[in-house]
């Protein structure tokens, strides 16, 4: 069988999980090329903590983690399994590598988990593991975590880096035709042809990209991505696309 690659999601705005857009097809065309995870993992720009953390729920509770959206949207369940056995040896792999990891059996499961996989395996049917984002963590640092779980992937376990390629929810419209601004697009197009040509340095750099702060006035959803880049040394591209005119939501592959 095939080994799992990485990806990084972008996962945009709550309303993905009843207004697919245009990624919605993306996420769902992964299930059908890849073959079907034993597990996976996530790393989300919604669990930013103090340390780094490994969900050990059993089944953990889906967490509406936002407020002012249509009232379908908190009804929605993903009640996937944890797996906790599979998230003691995540934090043992994490401890070999030099992390200091701790099991939470208590975090729920937020919408930067459960709205892509809402698209991916609708059936919920596959244990999933949420790790924290570490907010003091540099780039290398989360490069090196994604590192040291990539030998997860010949075990069919799925890793994603769950956040957005730009994120800068000030400046974002709501007519359905805005367009691109040049600072939004500029930032994705650097960032997407530093990977592809396997220059990795540049983007764990991150502070020298073009309109960074433009893009991420703060850097949690930008973040994951050095966690998928960890996961494989070759980058091609799933999907590229912009929401709201500003909110890239591209989507990255790493073997």
């Amino acid at each position: 069988m095939n080994t799992l690659p990485g990806l990084f999601i972008s996962h945009g705005s709550p309303m993905l999980a009843i207004e697919a857009g245009q990624v919605g097809p993306a996420l769902e065309r992964i299930r059908f090329n890849l073959p079907k995870p034993e597990a996976i993992v996530v790393l989300s720009a919604h669990w930013e903590d103090d340390a780094l953390e490994v969900s050990t729920a059993v089944r953990p509770k889906t967490w509406h983690d936002f407020r002012g959206f249509p009232e379908e949207l908190y009804k929605i369940q993903y009640p996937a399994a944890g797996e906790p056995v599979l998230a003691e040896e995540i934090i043992s792999l994490l401890q070999q590598a030099g992390f200091d990891a701790h099991a939470n059996a208590m975090r729920p499961r937020d919408h930067g988990v459960w709205m892509p996989l809402l698209h991916m395996y609708p059936e919920a049917d596959i244990p999933v593991i949420q790790l924290s984002l570490p907010r003091f963590y540099t780039a290398k640092q989360l490069y090196d975590m994604g590192q040291a779980l990539a030998v997860l992937r010949e075990r069919q376990v799925l890793l994603i880096g769950s956040g957005s390629i730009t994120h800068n929810l000030a400046e974002l419209s709501w007519s359905d035709d805005a367009d691109v601004p040049e600072w939004a697009s500029e930032f994705r197009n650097t960032v997407a042809q530093h990977l592809q040509s396997g220059d990795y340095e540049s983007v764990l750099d991150w502070k020298n990209l073009p309109h960074l702060r433009r893009n991420h006035p703060t850097i949690e959803h930008f973040a994951p991505l050095f966690f998928a880049m960890g996961t494989g040394s070759r980058m091609s591209l799933v999907h590229s696309s912009f929401s709201m005119g500003a909110l890239g939501m591209d989507i990255y592959r790493f073997d």
